[in-house]
């Protein structure tokens, strides 16, 4: 389809549903059954299987599928340096359907990244097992720096100390794009060449009911998203040349659940300020709003990659395919065809449990993706 450069024409968020064996090796390790060694043994099969998938798939941009953590988000920030796992009595989120496990992630010392982390290893192992086809490459997905910054400003659940460790909130945004900075270079040292920020901060600044919470605390969330830009982009400053940051733009993923709702128009213009390379974009309901906000792209002189998530791996009810064809051509009114791609909305197991689809129907959703991004882009382009 004339496009060999990340983020591909069919690409796809990260996490892919969990094998009932690896549900099971890991519950036995946590009940003393196997060992470490033996459940990571385990997680590693199924991801070499789960790699030949993909590529039998058609994909280009090849996940571990998460398989190697319980989180898309907590699971990263918890390897940082200055911050831990603890238990709450719920998670600080709801849900509009099932509840996500009582588990977060809070502020203990500053914040710095160590390229012991353990998740440098994983890509690497991921990418020995990647590299044995031709035409892909290993892809990483972490949570954007900003998840740290919600998780301790805008929905602290009251154990937050990040004002007595940061008194100068401006430090606090300083060490997390250093942090980051060191994460971009560790993830280059390892071979990655397309790495990828997921983020739902975005999604709950743009949440009215979200700002009006925050704006009650005496937040501007104004003020917040031009913080967020100044984060992301100090983080992407010293990026090597030939390495690839997108961005997965998300309104919550949990067993078929979502978070937040409203459209992007709140935070366009500092989101497309951002200096990735490509942003994923959630666009599979009416809660993600119209395709106006994309006016910023152009504005702000984007030649960036805009992937459209016009495919949802919440349900197993494969869309209209004219109609997802109808919604690429409507983009066109603000983004060139060429600079458009289609995903999943996100990925099919944001966490352990995963959204409600068979495997089988996770996969006819790509296939559903491929032939539909051969009848756009072969007629054209």
């Amino acid at each position: 389809m004339g496009k060999q450069q990340a983020p591909y024409r069919v690409d796809h968020v990260g996490s892919f549903l969990r094998p009932e064996r690896l549900k099971e090796a890991k519950l036995a390790e946590k009940n003393g059954q196997i060992s470490l060694e033996k459940r990571k043994e385990i997680e590693s099969e199924e991801i070499e299987a789960l790699v030949a998938q993909q590529v039998k798939a058609g994909l280009k941009g090849i996940t571990d599928g998460e398989f190697r953590r319980g989180f898309w988000h907590l699971d990263f920030l918890e390897g940082l340096d200055g911050v831990e796992g603890y238990t709450p009595e719920q998670y600080n989120q709801v849900f509009h359907g099932k509840p996500a496990p009582a588990y977060n992630i809070r502020l203990v010392d500053r914040v710095s990244f160590s390229d012991t982390h353990p998740f440098i290893e994983d890509f690497r192992q991921l990418k020995k097992v990647v590299d044995q086809y031709e035409g892909v490459e290993a892809k990483a997905t972490i949570p954007s720096p900003t998840m740290l910054l919600r998780q301790e400003l805008l929905a602290n659940d009251g154990t937050s100390h990040l004002s007595e460790i940061y008194p100068d909130l401006n430090e606090f945004y300083q060490d997390l794009a250093t942090a980051y900075q060191e994460a971009i270079q560790a993830f280059y040292a390892a071979g990655c060449r397309y790495l990828q920020f997921d983020d739902t901060n975005w999604a709950f600044l743009a949440d009215a009911t979200k700002r009006a919470e925050i704006t009650q605390k005496g937040i501007d969330p104004e003020y917040i998203a031009a913080i967020c830009t100044k984060i992301i982009n100090a983080s992407l400053a010293n990026k090597p040349v030939d390495m690839v940051i997108t961005t997965h733009i998300c309104r919550g993923n949990h067993a078929s659940s979502w978070l937040f709702s409203g459209g992007y128009e709140p935070i366009a213009k500092e989101l497309f300020a951002t200096d990735y390379d490509g942003f994923f974009l959630e666009y599979d309901s009416d809660r993600a709003g119209d395709f106006t906000p994309l006016r910023y792209w152009k504005e702000a002189g984007k030649k960036s990659q805009v992937v459209l998530g016009l495919v949802t791996s919440k349900t197993p009810e494969l869309e209209d395919p004219e109609q997802i064809k109808a919604r690429v051509l409507e983009a066109q009114a603000y983004i060139p065809l060429e600079y458009l791609s289609i995903s999943p909305q996100c990925g099919f197991a944001s966490t352990e449990e995963g959204n409600h689809l068979t495997f089988a129907e996770q996969w006819d959703k790509i296939n559903h993706l491929q032939t539909i991004a051969q009848d756009i882009w072969v007629d054209h382009v």
